[in-house]
């Protein structure tokens, strides 16, 4: 299935409108995504929704609460159990089963704001295959992926990208590990969008974060214009 331009989109709670003004930008960790919204909400002077601080941080009470009700242990796995006991596939596909879960958490957060104007949420738990029922156009919704050049280079010169900050027994097989989930993660996000007909932008380096935000924010150009007008 493709998404068509035009149309309202499906009947889902939304009190303020939020939702269906939203402008989305999903995709893989490490391709700028948190940049790009910021660029493009300095230069047209709308607010951000940031997916990855939410959902470590507002949501964590929410993921306890749901092992309690499920029967689950409570408390997280411990940094081998996460990182080293399980193989990438493994990781990549229960990453991949729970957000649904915490795609909904962030709803909740985006149906408690009221902005006149569009915002943007960026994330890379803002999966394609989740946001398109919301969607009036695919082109309210960009996914960033990095090449694998441009992923490697993210793990040199980023500190947060090359070094997994929890203490493990084996921290080279853990980021191992780590990398090798989120390129699974990433595949999947750009696959599902060309499914659906949502623009991919692969960056590679040769453009700045500045020319990135340029580029989604001609994706979004139509939502962004009559701003500009204003």
């Amino acid at each position: 299935m493709t998404l068509t331009t035009g149309g309202a989109p499906p009947r889902i709670r939304d009190p303020h409108g939020s939702l269906h003004r939203m402008l989305w930008i999903g995709g893989a960790q490490w391709a700028g995504k948190t940049t790009v919204a910021e660029l493009i909400a300095e230069q047209h002077g709308l607010t951000v929704y940031h997916y990855d601080y939410h959902d470590a941080r507002g949501h964590q009470d929410r993921r306890i609460a749901r092992r309690v009700a499920r029967g689950e242990p409570v408390a997280d796995p411990t940094p081998d159990q996460a990182w080293l006991d399980r193989s990438p596939e493994e990781m990549a596909a229960e990453t991949l089963a729970g957000f649904p879960v915490r795609f909904e958490w962030a709803l909740d957060d985006l149906r408690a704001l009221f902005t006149g104007r569009p915002a943007i949420a960026e994330g890379w738990g803002l999966r394609p295959e989740l946001v398109a029922p919301l969607l009036d156009s695919p082109r309210r919704m960009a996914v960033l992926v990095p090449t694998e050049d441009f992923r490697q280079r993210q793990l040199r010169t980023y500190p947060r990208a090359g070094t997994l900050k929890v203490p493990v027994s084996d921290p080279a097989r853990a980021q191992a590990n780590r990398v090798a989930r989120d390129r699974l993660v990433a595949e999947d996000a750009a696959r599902n969008a060309r499914r659906l007909g949502i623009r991919v932008i692969e960056v590679d380096g040769t453009l700045d974060a500045a020319a990135v935000a340029a580029a989604v924010a001609e994706q979004f150009a139509p939502y962004l214009d009559y701003l500009d007008k204003a």
